[in-house]
Order: structure tokens, then C-alpha cells, then sequence
């Protein structure tokens, strides 16, 4: 039977999958340096301003295809990366872009993939959702919907077969979270103690139906349950508990323990691509998370509250970001297309 409306749906699931409500809340978390909330301020800004120019440069045809912007969800990948060491592996979907800034790829190689130049990080001939850096760590964006996670259990595998100490982190959202091919994997990782974290970026509305329709259990923390794999909550709005549960999860499976999942809690503000007009959810709701829980205006208010930088500060540090990515779209724009010769490289027979 359809619900009653949307709306209160959406509300329902709201409280019941509150932004703020996993298990690190705040004043429960690490406190940050001033130097780390600087870096996560900078880093996060980046990120946010790359997205929004995409979504520019889509609006204006300067972008094909699919992109799915990340914007609302930038503490996730900035705390999880904080955890990590060189050596460490990254896999995701296909709102990949923050990962790929967060691995420290150059905006100009991810804006030309955008927009199909040369200079791309796949020549051009990957887009929004296909693009790799070993030399980083970034073993790529994947378009079908939970294919990273089998791919991303076999690269911990490797790890585990080259008896290095390296991890992980398979990243999913909410919507491939009932893939049944999540599950094999958990079955196989736990069976030979992979080093894999699995991070359940939960934004609530998966490609566009609210997680309390399409899931018969919202807990997303909990799926491991029947494998004997460790899970916990994390309020994925604030960047130190992202950290904190990020570290606590890279240290167990250093230690040989095996897979780990991370489940955050956080809300993406634009639609699930471009093409989404997101009438599932209200305007109201949208504000009420950018309002009280924006990841990026969280770390501004405490920079300002503990004196660490001035408003002046802060807004040299955005137009340092503001710059970084004008100059990177400035590239993706005049950098020249895929010479035709690039259609037969990189196949396979």
C-alpha cells in the first residue's frame, strides 16, 4: 500500500536517520588542532567548490552524460582519508569526485575527465564516473550500482596476499546497500579476515525513495551482523567523528581482524545526479540540515568561536579554493579533445 504522502515519509525517516544522530555525537568526539580544522576547512571548501562548478559547467553543456554532485557529504571522505597511510587503497561509486580530491588528484585531471579532454585522468574517455589513479590510491568511480564493493574486497584480498599491512575503503551508499553482491562479499571477507572497511555513505534517499521504503532495516551499521562483522553509526556531518571512527576501524584491521563498516549518516543537498529535480523531500528539510549540521559551516564556527582564525581569514582561504578551481575549469575548457587514435588504447583482447 503507497504511504500516505511523501512528505511525512521522508519526515519519518528524518528522525528516525538523523544527520546527528550516530553514535559519535558531538562533544563526544576528539577535539581537532587548530592546524587540523584549518586543513579540513580547506580541504572541504575544495571540494564543495569543485561541485559547484560542475554543476555550472553542466548547466551550460560544458559537461555529457551523468554527474552526481557530492555536495552536503564532504566529511566523509576528508575524515576517512585522515585515517589512512600511503599505501592505502580508495574504491567507490559514481559521486566519486570528492574522493578523488580527497586522494589528492589535481582538479585540473578530474575537470578535464568531466568535460572529455585529453588531459583527464582517463584521456577523456571516462567521465564523471570512470576515472583512476594508482599513483593515489584511487581505484576509480564505478557506475553500476555496488559493482566496487566485490572489486574492492579482491584489492584487500591482494593486500593480504602480499602480506603488506595496507587497507581498504570500499565506500557504498544506501541504495547498494541491499545489493546482493554487498553480501557475498562480506561473507568472503570475513571468512579470510580481509582489511577492507566498507563506509555506507547513508544520504537517506538513495536514488530518490527514502530508506525506510526500500529498507527493511534502517540501521545500515548492522548489516554484518549474520557475518560477525563489527559495524557502528557515525555522524558523517562532523569531520572529527568521522576521523575518530575512521582510525578506530583502519586500526582493526591493521591488526588482522578483518573487515570493519562504517555507516554515515549524511545527507547529499542537490539531487541524486543533475537530472534530479528531488521532489521526494521538502526545500524546508534541505535547509534545516544546511542550517544545523553543514559539515563545512561547523568547522567555520569553531575556527571563529576559539579565536584560531578571523572571518577575513577564512574568506582568503575560499578564494584560494574559488581560485584552484576556476583555474581548473579554465583547463578542462581549452585543454583539446581525445586525439580519434585514443579509441583503440586501453582494450583488451
Amino acid at each position: 500500500m503507497a504511504p500516505a504522502s511523501t512528505s511525512k515519509t521522508a519526515t519519518q525517516a528524518a528522525e528516525r536517520s538523523s544527520v546527528n544522530g550516530g553514535s559519535n555525537k558531538s562533544g563526544s568526539v576528539p577535539e581537532f588542532t587548530k592546524e587540523q580544522e584549518l586543513f579540513v576547512f580547506r580541504e572541504m571548501l575544495n571540494i564543495r567548490r569543485f561541485e559547484e562548478k560542475a554543476g555550472q559547467m553542466y548547466g551550460m553543456g560544458l559537461i555529457g552524460g551523468f554527474c552526481h554532485l557530492y555536495i552536503g557529504q564532504e566529511a566523509v571522505v576528508v575524515g576517512m582519508q585522515m585515517a589512512l597511510k600511503s599505501g592505502d587503497q580508495v574504491i567507490t561509486g559514481y559521486r566519486d569526485h570528492g574522493h578523488m580530491l580527497a586522494c589528492a588528484m589535481d582538479p585540473k585531471g578530474v575537470m578535464a575527465e568531466l568535460t572529455g579532454r585529453r588531459g583527464g585522468y582517463s584521456h577523456g574517455k571516462g567521465g564523471s564516473m570512470h576515472m583512476f589513479s594508482v599513483e593515489k590510491g584511487f581505484f576509480g568511480g564505478h557506475g553500476i550500482v555496488g559493482a566496487q564493493v566485490p572489486i574492492g574486497t579482491g584489492l584487500a584480498f591482494a593486500n593480504t596476499y602480499r602480506g603488506n599491512d595496507n587497507i581498504c575503503l570500499t565506500y557504498f551508499g544506501d541504495g547498494a546497500a541491499n545489493q546482493g553482491q554487498v553480501y557475498e562479499s562480506f561473507n568472503m571477507a570475513e571468512l579470510w579476515k580481509l582489511p577492507v572497511i566498507y563506509v555506507i555513505e547513508n544520504n537517506r534517499y538513495a536514488m530518490g525513495t527514502v530508506i525506510n521504503r526500500s529498507s527493511a532495516t534502517i540501521d545500515l551499521s548492522r548489516r554484518g551482523v549474520s557475518f560477525n562483522i563489527e559495524g557502528e553509526q557515525v555522524d558523517g556531518m562532523d569531520v572529527r567523528a568521522v576521523k575518530a571512527a575512521g582510525e578506530k576501524a583502519v586500526k582493526w584491521c591493521r591488526e588482522g581482524k578483518g573487515p570493519y563498516i562504517l555507516e554515515m549518516l549524511t545527507y547529499r543537498y542537490r539531487g541524486h545526479s543533475m537530472s534530479d529535480p528531488a521532489k521526494y523531500r521538502t526545500r524546508e528539510e534541505v535547509e534545516k540540515v544546511r542550517m544545523e549540521h553543514d559539515p563545512i559551516e561547523q568547522v567555520r564556527h569553531r575556527l571563529l568561536d576559539k579565536k584560531w582564525a578571523s572571518e577575513e581569514q577564512l574568506k582568503k582561504i575560499d578564494a584560494e579554493a574559488r581560485a584552484i578551481i576556476n583555474e581548473a575549469a579554465e583547463f578542462a575548457t581549452h585543454d583539446p579533445e581525445p586525439d580519434p587514435s585514443e579509441l583503440y588504447t586501453d582494450i583488451l583482447r
